[in-house]
């Protein structure tokens, strides 16, 4: 098989910064959320990639009640999701997989998914993990490993798609192979996955006869 091919069963796809570019309204509302609250946005910033608001909270500000503060975060999040961009390829590629063979694994709220695939024109898979469906979020294992048995997958079937060195991490814990999709991060940043693609528009897919997935990375 050639360097740039993988074989699965399921590809698990991360959200934010693989599907959307979403990083302009995320900055918006931890800007406003930031200064509501008294605390530090760089700061944020620097560890919020890829993780849940819960956990990003736990980290920058431990003396706030993390679960109400993301409550209310969602509500205003699903409210307005301006400046949330469809990424180049994203449709073409979730349109060419077969219905109960993709997954979206986010840390980003059920209530805002929705939301964002309708505007942005993507379709939606069976199975969606949100920040709500897990006790632990990435870079912990939990997300992926509940999607795979959601699809009925062993880890080993299924194939991550990530942007960020947590979701990385999370699938390398959970026994996945993973193609990294250099939008977010630098190349360098990404080491952890199987495979890099500079673009997700540079990801193809075609399904054998028996079901089996064979995913290409073909520079454009």
């Amino acid at each position: 098989m050639p360097a740039e091919t993988l074989q699965c069963r399921a590809i698990l796809f991360d959200f934010d910064g693989v599907l959307v570019d979403s990083a302009a309204n995320i900055a918006r509302h931890w800007q406003q959320w930031a200064a509501g609250h008294d605390v530090d946005y760089a700061a944020i910033m620097r560890v919020a990639h890829g993780r849940r608001m819960l956990e990003t909270l736990q980290i920058v500000a431990p003396h706030l009640d993390a679960e109400a503060e993301s409550r209310r975060y969602s509500t205003i999040q699903a409210a307005d999701v301006a400046d949330v961009v469809t990424i180049d390829g994203a449709a073409a590629l979730l349109n060419s997989l077969p219905s109960g063979s993709w997954a979206i694994v986010t840390s980003g709220f059920g209530v805002v998914v929705p939301v964002v695939l309708r505007n942005g024109g993507l379709p939606a898979p069976k199975i969606l993990v949100t920040a709500e469906d897990v006790v632990h979020g990435k870079p912990n294992p939990e997300p992926y490993l509940l999607a795979a048995a959601r699809l009925g997958r062993t880890p080993a079937e299924c194939v991550v798609v990530e942007d960020s060195p947590a979701g990385l991490a999370a699938a390398a814990a959970a026994g996945m192979r993973s193609i990294a999709v250099a939008s977010t991060h630098a190349p360098a940043d990404l080491h952890a996955a199987t495979l890099l693609a500079r673009r997700l528009a540079d990801i193809r897919v075609t399904t054998n006869t028996d079901g089996v997935l064979t995913i290409q990375i073909v520079p454009s």
